[in-house]
C-alpha cells in the first residue's frame, strides 16, 4: 500500500475545481525545484539525494555498526534541530529496542539532562556521535564539551579514538578541526542539504545505523519517495495535492495545521515535522502555524478546543494501517463497564474506530481534516513518508513566496545569545 491519502472530511471546504486551478502554480514550483531555479538553489541537494545515496556509504555503515556494536553498550548523539529530531523521530517511530538504546544530548541546556548522559558515561561503554555543521553552535557544542571530558576521563588513546564519531563539514569548522586533529572517525554532511532536510545524510544515517535501524531499507523508502512523489501530475502525487490542499485552505483563513495521530510512535515525527515547516515557511510574516497532537490522550484536553474552538485550523492525522502486535480485548461475565461489545476484538481496532468518530466529529465541527495512511510503522514507510513531507514543503514555500531553505530567524536568538555569552 505504501502511503495514501484521504480527503473525504474536506468537502464543502476545498473543490477538485479549486486544487486543479492551482495545478499550474504547483507545477511552476515543480519545475524550479527540479531545476534549481528557484529561491534557495544553493540547498536543493536533498531532491535527487535517495537516488544519489551510494551503496558504498550503507556497506562502510554497516561495518562501522558491527564494530560500533561488539565494544558498546549504548550511543550517545549529541546535536540540535535537525541534528537531533530525524534521529530521534525515526528510532521512536520504530518502536521496540533498538541494538543499542541511543541517548540525546546538545538539543538543550538541561542540567539535569545533562547529568543523565554524563552518569551514563560513567556506568556503560558509549560510542559518541557527535552532529554539527559548524561545531559552533551553542547547545551541541557547550554539550561536547563536557561529553568529551567525561569520555577522556575514561578512555586514553586508541580506545578513545574510536568511540567518538564526528559528523561535520567537509572542510571547515571547528568540529572538523576537532576531527582532524584527534583522528576520530568522521563523516561529511554535504553543502546543498539544510539540517532539517539532513536525516538522509551521515547526520541520521550514522546514529541510526549504529543503533541497529535498517538503514538500508529506510533508504529505500525515500528513494521510493523521490520516485512517486517526483511525477508532475497533481492527479498523480498525493504530496503535491497536500500541498495544494494546505494552501487553499490557507487562503481561506485557516492558518493552523494541527497534525493529530492515534499512535504514540508517532508523537517525535509529528515535532520532526513542526521543524520542518515552520522554519522552512514561517517568513515575512507568512506561514501556516504547524501544531500537533496525540490521541486519544489529547482529546481529553485539547479535544474541546478542536472541537468548539476558533475555527482557523485544520487537521492532518497520520495513521498507520497495519499494527504487528494484535492485543484482544476479554469478555466480563458481568459486563459491568458494558463494554462487552468489544470483547473479542483487537485494541487496535478500537483504536482506529476512535479515529473515525474523531475526524467525523471534528469535521462536523467545522474543522477540515484530511489523513495520511502508512501501510506499516517500518523503515522503509517512515523514508518515504519524511520524504513526502520534505518534498512538499519545498512546493509549499514557494507558493507561499518565501525561500523554504534558510532560516533567518533562527539566526537572531543566536547573535543575542552569543553577545550575553561573551562569545567572540
Amino acid at each position: 500500500m505504501g502511503i495514501l491519502l484521504n480527503t473525504e472530511y474536506l468537502k464543502g471546504h476545498v473543490s477538485h475545481d479549486e486544487i486543479k486551478d492551482l495545478a499550474p502554480r504547483v507545477l511552476r514550483a515543480h519545475k524550479d525545484l527540479h531545476e534549481k531555479t528557484g529561491a534557495g538553489n544553493d540547498f536543493l541537494g536533498w531532491v535527487d539525494l535517495p537516488s544519489r545515496t551510494p551503496d558504498a556509504l550503507l556497506r562502510d555503515l554497516a561495518d562501522l555498526a558491527k564494530e560500533v556494536q561488539g565494544h558498546s553498550e549504548a550511543i550517545i548523539s549529541i546535536g540540535i534541530g535537525g541534528s537531533y529530531l530525524g534521529i530521534r523521530s525515526t528510532v521512536d517511530f520504530l518502536g521496540g529496542e533498538p541494538r543499542l538504546p541511543i541517548y540525546y544530548a546538545g538539543h538543550n541546556m538541561s542540567t539535569a539532562d545533562m547529568v543523565k548522559v554524563l552518569k551514563i558515561i560513567e556506568k556503560k561503554n558509549v560510542t559518541v556521535v557527535v552532529i554539527s555543521k559548524s561545531g559552533t553552535t551553542t547547545e551541541p557544542a557547550v554539550a561536547f564539551r563536557l561529553v568529551d571530558e567525561a569520555m577522556r576521563r575514561k578512555h586514553k588513546g586508541e580506545d578513545l579514538k574510536k568511540r567518538i564519531v564526528c559528523v561535520t563539514d567537509g572542510k571547515k569548522g571547528a568540529l572538523r578541526q576537532i576531527a582532524d586533529k584527534e583522528g576520530f572517525r568522521s563523516y561529511v554532511i554535504p553543502d546543498d542539504v539544510g539540517g532539517r532536510f539532513s536525516v538522509l545524510t551521515p547526520v541520521g544515517l550514522v546514529p541510526l545505523a549504529l543503533s541497529g535501524v535498517d538503514v538500508r531499507a529506510f533508504v529505500e523508502g525515500f528513494r521510493a519517495g523521490e520516485k512517486e512523489y517526483g511525477v508532475a501530475d497533481l492527479d498523480k502525487n498525493i504530496c503535491y495535492r497536500y500541498v495544494a490542499i494546505r494552501n487553499i485552505l490557507n487562503k481561506k483563513g485557516k492558518d493552523i495545521e494541527m497534525m493529530a495521530s492515534f499512535y504514540p510512535n508517532v508523537q517525535y515525527v509529528t515535532e520532526w515535522w513542526k521543524q520542518l515547516y515552520g522554519e522552512s515557511e514561517g517568513k515575512g510574516g507568512k506561514g501556516i502555524f504547524p501544531a500537533s497532537t496525540i490521541l486519544s490522550t489529547d482529546l481529553h484536553s485539547m479535544g474541546q478546543m478542536m472541537q468548539d474552538g476558533k475555527r482557523n485550523i485544520f487537521e492532518t492525522f497520520v495513521m498507520i494501517e497495519n499494527v504487528a502486535d494484535k492485543v484482544l480485548i476479554p469478555l466480563d461475565p458481568q459486563d459491568t463497564d458494558k463494554f462487552n461489545c468489544v470483547a473479542g476484538k483487537d485494541l487496535d481496532w478500537v483504536n482506529k474506530q476512535a479515529y473515525k468518530a474523531t475526524a467525523d466529529a471534528h469535521f462536523e465541527g467545522g474543522v477540515p481534516n484530511m489523513t495520511i495512511t502508512l501501510d506499516k510503522a517500518d523503515a522503509f514507510h517512515i523514508g518515504q513518508l519524511y520524504y513526502f513531507f520534505e518534498k512538499g514543503v519545498g512546493i509549499s514555500g514557494y507558493l507561499l513566496g518565501v525561500n523554504p531553505f534558510d532560516q533567518p530567524g533562527v539566526e537572531a536568538y543566536k547573535k543575542k545569545m552569543f553577545v550575553l555569552l561573551g562569545k567572540k
